[in-house]
């Protein structure tokens, strides 16, 4: 893989990153908004099987291609499976010129300071090297923010950039994602101290040591300008959270910079039960206004 063609089309490609990264948890919520119910599947295996042949029929579609989405965010078992003959992270990239990301975390703590820390990662460098050598370019975490704690969100932000250096330290470009929840009541307080908290870590990464943030599309617009400028950011990308498409798109499209890296909102009007056809219009329909979204401003 040619990772300085890669390293361009992330830094200033214009599109956005899909994110088809359900895992164990999310995957059977995901399964029936596509049409496939819990009976369709006996068992774990059988479930990701299921999941695969969404995600492998999303990324085979005609408007699946590199002049809109720029890269997309694998699930683990995804990398280690194949898309058409060959590893699901080179069939993107060789295929559709889609740069790989791979999911790192796995799952959240109990809520504690208003925030939900990501669980430890046994085996963290193993899965790193493992990443490097299926041809990901970087990697995705999540935790998640609550309440407007100030301590707990210092403490949120510090457990992404103490992971963060460590998949720098691999040659993978880190996707640092404090999710901020949408239905707090005190979000826009939340997002304040949220921007303090990345800007100080930001300012403490040393020259050549760049980061992407994927974080919840703010109350106030244009709030993480500064963050989009900052120098150790590639890119900041915007989590839909929740929203509807239509709201996630308009909430985007007034973050001037700020692109798209959506999981539930590129799926939502996809059905299992859809002709190729079907599937494949809705599909270019949905990639099109998110890619608008993207590029407005």
């Amino acid at each position: 893989m040619s990772n300085s063609e890669q390293l361009e089309q992330i830094r200033n490609g214009k599109g956005f990153i899909a994110a088809l990264d359900q895992s164990g948890g999310s995957t059977p919520k995901a399964l029936r908004l596509y049409g496939v119910e819990e009976d369709a599947y006996a068992n774990d295996e059988e479930m990701f099987d299921k999941i695969h042949e969404m995600r492998t029929r999303i990324v085979k579609a005609p408007a699946f291609n590199g002049e809109k989405v720029i890269g997309a965010i694998l699930f683990e078992k995804t990398m280690d499976r194949e898309m058409g003959g060959m590893p699901s992270g080179q069939f993107i990239w060789e295929d559709s010129r889609v740069v790989p990301f791979l999911k790192i975390d796995k799952g959240l703590e109990a809520e504690a300071d208003g925030v939900q820390m990501m669980k430890p990662i046994n085996g963290l460098d193993a899965l790193l090297k493992r990443g490097v050598e299926k041809g990901m370019f970087g990697t995705k975490m999540r935790s998640v923010i609550n309440a407007a704690s100030a301590s707990g969100i210092a403490a949120n932000v510090a457990q992404q950039f103490d992971l963060g250096r460590q998949i720098l330290g691999h040659g993978l470009v880190p996707i640092i994602e404090p999710e901020v929840t949408i239905s707090i009541t005190d979000k826009a307080e939340a997002e304040d101290i949220l921007l303090a908290e990345l800007t100080k870590q930001l300012d403490a990464l040393p020259e050549g040591k760049d980061v992407m943030l994927k974080l919840t599309l703010p109350e106030k617009a244009n709030l993480y300008q500064s963050l989009v400028s900052h120098p150790r950011v590639m890119r900041v990308v915007a989590l839909s959270g929740g929203y509807t498409r239509e709201e996630a798109n308009a909430r985007l499209s007034k973050n001037t910079g700020v692109i798209a890296s959506f999981s539930r909102a590129l799926t939502e009007g996809l059905s299992a039960q859809q002709t190729d056809a079907e599937f494949n219009e809705m599909i270019a329909a949905t990639i099109d206004s998110i890619y608008q979204a993207s590029v407005a401003g």
